[in-house]
This record gives C-alpha cells, structure tokens and sequence, in this order.
C-alpha cells in the first residue's frame, strides 16, 4: 500500500477475514464510502493443504473450502450489486493449475480451486448482462512467501523448475499483469475463461 502512494496512487487497506460475510459486509460498505464505487475485484485470498487425503480431516477440509471457494463466493455476492448499479466492472478470481488438473496430496486444495474456476464460469454467465465480466487466473509454480519455505531447498526448487517448460519459477509480476489485462478495457470481450498463467506447465 505505501508503494502505491510512494507513486502516486491512493490506496487504503483493510483487515478482515475473507470467510466471514459481516466482514465483507463492512468492506465493501468502507470502499463505496471512500471512493463510491467499486470497478474491479480481485478475489486473491488463498492457502494451500498438502496433507494426504486418507488423513484430511473434516476441520482442515473446511478451513481451505471457507477461504479458497466460500471467500470467493461471498467476495462476488458482495461486491455484485454494486457493480450492477454502477453499469459494470470486472472480477478476476485467482485459482491454481491444480484447479485445471488432479494433484496428488492436495485433495481439498484442489478441489476448492476447481470449485473456484467453475464459480467463475458460473458467475460470468449469470451477469453478462449487466456488463461484469469474470474471469479466472491460473498460477502455476511461483515464487511467493507461501512457496518460499519449499523453494529454500534446492532440490525441491529444481524440481519445479523442471515441471515448467519456460525454464524458471514464475514471478508475483507475472500475475500481476494478467490480473491487470483481465481487468482493463483491453479485455473487455473477455469474460467465463481461466487463464493459466504457468510457463506452459497445462499445454503439457
């Protein structure tokens, strides 16, 4: 957020728990308050699960579902009726490569991603007419604080380097961009469609 003001931009920030609807409730309320309209909505919120699925329990199942998929839902439902009042505005709902294909050890997560780029489909079918396009992005392996602890290890960083035909990790600006392209005019015909964003990991 300092970044942003650093050049030039205005930015606020807000705290809340991305599974809870009165959280939602309130942000939303605090952004149409301070700038009376809300354009785009990036749901990024998200956590991994690498436990097996024979001992997934029910609590940890839940946990992943109520960020990755139910903080999605209700990011959409709120922020919705907002846009349709304001004529239109686009959403870009952040998935994973594992919401495209099976992982193996991540059942919960990748269903919820699944989940997520169907709710996309869904959503932008319900609401083109109201001029929302929604749209979801496909990360493949990043280098990012959650994958940090993965990527100390040297071996472990070969390996998913070797699983991405261009021959690197992707970065966080990498993504960025595709979350500014989906959210621009620039692709304005655009909506119901996951882009992976992957180094060619989903053509293999």
């Amino acid at each position: 957020m300092e970044e942003i003001k650093q050049n030039g931009g205005e930015a606020i920030g807000f705290a809340h728990n991305v599974a809870s609807e009165d959280d939602w409730i309130r942000i939303v309320g605090d952004t149409i308050a301070q700038y009376g309209k809300i354009d785009i909505l990036v749901n990024n919120a998200g956590i991994s699960s690498a436990v097996p699925y024979l001992e997934t329990t029910v609590a940890q199942w839940d946990k992943v579902m109520s960020i990755n998929l139910t903080g999605t839902f209700l990011g959409q439902k709120h922020v919705i009726p907002h846009m349709i009042e304001n004529g239109g505005g686009s959403i870009i709902n952040i998935s994973s490569i594992a919401g495209l294909t099976g992982g193996s050890g991540a059942g919960a997560y990748t269903a919820s991603k699944g989940a997520v780029r169907l709710l996309t489909k869904a959503t932008a079918i319900d609401f083109a007419k109201h001029n929302i396009r929604v749209n979801s992005i496909h990360p493949g392996y990043i280098a990012t604080p959650m994958t940090v602890d993965l990527m100390a290890d040297q071996q472990m960083k070969m390996w998913f380097e070797s699983q991405t035909p261009l021959p690197r990790l992707g970065k966080t600006e990498d993504i960025a961009n595709g979350v500014l392209f989906l959210a621009s005019d620039d692709s304005s015909f655009i909506t119901g469609v996951e882009l992976p964003i992957d180094g060619g990991y989903y053509a293999k």
